[in-house]
């Protein structure tokens, strides 16, 4: 199983409203829910008008399409992260999985994840 590290910066941050989501161009994730409207997106494309914002996300995802079938991929990559002390924000799309550390933690993950055999491109 091969991981991509993504180059770009990520925020995660909690909306009063959809309207402004601008869908074109860039990774973004948004989920509404009958609590709360969240959206993940690049750093530079957050909007200003958040009602709480968390930037300095890092991220990778398990390349390919995943078959639904597949038992703890995810599983197996949290606890690694956990067992070396990193956090996680975890997206899961169709076809992968993207999950999420802090800036400060990239190169912990990058490391430790190798060290468990996995490759990354």
């Amino acid at each position: 199983m091969k991981l991509q590290l993504l180059s770009q910066q990520f925020t995660v941050c909690k909306l009063k409203s959809a309207q402004n989501i601008n869908p074109d161009g860039g990774i973004l994730f948004y989920a509404v829910t009958d609590e709360e409207i969240s959206l993940v997106c690049e750093t530079m494309r957050a909007p200003s008008n958040t009602l709480e914002r968390e930037d300095g996300w890092r991220g990778f995802r398990i390349t390919g399409t995943l078959d639904f079938s597949l038992i703890g991929i995810l599983s197996e990559i949290s606890a690694i992260l956990a067992d070396n002390s990193i956090g996680i924000f975890v997206i899961s799309t169709y076809n992968t999985d993207y999950i999420l550390v802090k800036e400060q933690n990239i190169e912990k993950a990058v490391k430790s994840l190798s060290e468990k055999g996995y490759d990354w491109i």
